[in-house]
This record gives C-alpha cells, sequence and structure tokens, in this order.
C-alpha cells in the first residue's frame, strides 16, 4: 500500500509541473503575441504621425482675459491662446483617421491583420461606433470616416468665443469649460446660477482648458445630435472641397442647431461672429 501511495504521489507531483509548464508557455506566448501587436501599432502610429508631422503641445494656463480691453485685443489674445489647443486635438484626428484610411485600404486588397483589427476595436470604442463581431468591414469604416475627422479652426474658436464670453466667463474660469458642455452626475461640473426647476445638469468642469476642447471635439464627433455637422463634413470631403477653410466653417455650422436651444438664431449668430472675426486668424496663420 505505501508503495502504490508513493508512486500515486509522484503521479500528481509530475503533472502539476506538467500543468505549471504548460501555462507558464502559454502566459509567455500570449505576452509575445501582445507585445508583437503593441510594435505593430506603434509602427503604424509612428507611420501616421510622420505623415503629418509632429503634435503641438497642450495649451497652457490662460491669461486672465477681463484684464485686457475688450475689443480688438481680447480677441486676438483669446484667439491666439485657443489656437494650439486646437491644432493638437486636429493633429489626434487627423493621426486616427489616417489609421483608419490605411485599413480600409488594406481591407480591400484582404490584409487585415490582427492588429488592425485590436486598434478598430478600441477607436470604435472611443468613438461609440461598435466593431461587428464578424470583424472590419466597409460599412463600419464609413461610419468611422463620418466622425473620425476634423474641426475647422473658426468654428472652434468663434464657439469658444461665444460660449465663455472671450475667456471671461464663470465657467472658464472657474471650471476650465470654454465650450458650455454640460454633464449630469451630481457633482461633476459647476451648477449654473440660473438652472431651470427641476433641471440638474451642472456645466462640466475640465482639468484644463485643453481637456476642455478635447471634450468639444468628442461631443462633436460622437453625439447624435451633430450628425447633421458630420454628414456635411463628410459630403466636403468626398466632393474634394476644404473642412478647415472659413467656407468649411460657414458650411458645418448648419449643423449645430441642436447645440444651443436658440437653434437657428444661434447658429445665424455663429456665421455672424465667423465672417466679422476671420481675419483675426487669417493673419495669424499667415505670419506663422
Amino acid at each position: 500500500m505505501t508503495k502504490i501511495h508513493k508512486f500515486s504521489m509522484h503521479k500528481r507531483e509530475f503533472f502539476v509541473v506538467l500543468l505549471v509548464g504548460l501555462f507558464a508557455s502559454y502566459s509567455a506566448y500570449e505576452y509575445q503575441a501582445s507585445r508583437s501587436l503593441d510594435k505593430e501599432r506603434e509602427k503604424q502610429t509612428e507611420s501616421a504621425t510622420k505623415k503629418i508631422g509632429p503634435a503641438p503641445s497642450p495649451i497652457g494656463k490662460p491669461p486672465l482675459f477681463s484684464s485686457i480691453s475688450a475689443g480688438d485685443a481680447r480677441k486676438k489674445a483669446f484667439f491666439d491662446y485657443l489656437r494650439p489647443g486646437i491644432a493638437r486635438e486636429n493633429h489626434r484626428v487627423e493621426v486616427e483617421r489616417t489609421k483608419l484610411v490605411e485599413i480600409q485600404r488594406r481591407l480591400l486588397n484582404n490584409l487585415i491583420s490582427p492588429s488592425d483589427v485590436q486598434f478598430a476595436q478600441q477607436l470604435g470604442k472611443r468613438y461609440r461606433v461598435k466593431l461587428p463581431g464578424s470583424g472590419i468591414s466597409e460599412q463600419w469604416i464609413v461610419d468611422m470616416l463620418h466622425r473620425v475627422d476634423v474641426i475647422p479652426e473658426g468654428l472652434v474658436l468663434v464657439q469658444g468665443a461665444n460660449e465663455s464670453a472671450w475667456g471671461t466667463s464663470r465657467f472658464a474660469r472657474e471650471a476650465n469649460n470654454y465650450f458650455g458642455q454640460w454633464c449630469y452626475k451630481k457633482g461633476c461640473g459647476v451648477v449654473p446660477l440660473q438652472r431651470g426647476e427641476g433641471m440638474t445638469h451642472e456645466v462640466a468642469k475640465f482639468s484644463s482648458p485643453q481637456g476642455s476642447i478635447h471634450g468639444y471635439f468628442m461631443n462633436v464627433n460622437r453625439n447624435s445630435a451633430y450628425e447633421a455637422l458630420r454628414e456635411i463634413r463628410f459630403q466636403r470631403h468626398q466632393s474634394g472641397m476644404s473642412i478647415l477653410d472659413t467656407d468649411a466653417a460657414l458650411a458645418l455650422t448648419d449643423g449645430l442647431m441642436q447645440y444651443s436651444e436658440r437653434g437657428e438664431d444661434y447658429v445665424n449668430d455663429l456665421k455672424s461672429m465667423i465672417r466679422h472675426n476671420q481675419e483675426f486668424w487669417q493673419i495669424s496663420t499667415d505670419n506663422q
């Protein structure tokens, strides 16, 4: 009996060692596969970034806009402050879009890789367009190309100016919120002083002005309320028209009817501001 017991113990030990070895080998394989995917994604990002150039630095602490004389001096200061932050966001979107277009090209040639699928899953989650269970499809890419696209600088600038009173509003100063964005969880932001009875929204608080710009981009690029703006932009892209100049900024404002309760009046105000102030960013661009 003792000999049989010892043999059984040795046998169990053997299987335990074998299982541990198999698990370690599988874990090592998983790790290597994961590292390969990471390296491939890094390579793709590097390639996209080289085509577009390096990303601008995030904007820092804003000047005290209320201390700058109202009029052209304050306008110039406000536009000059926000422009690099807008450029940084547009750069991020361009890198994402470039990678998406490369995946579209590989899909047509049946060359989709595991790293393409992983990137698509992550990007789809970010833009709220779920990747189909069957994998990357042409329709999914078209849906994504509606969302993953740049926003004209002029439009972002005047919306920031309109919503933040040229950077002097309480929400810009206390919450780094330059675009009047709301949130709905108690304590997520700043409670408006004139919030209507029964309403629970707050004005979202951001850790930095750059965070506010990022939040604005993601809001416009994925919120169902701005589907019209994205369709206008997509059609311009398809027609080979500019989507970054003043004409594009004016055209895309028509897709912002739901941004404000004022609807058409709000859109008309933005168009008027774009026409009236375009000289500031055009002069600034020419001088670079």
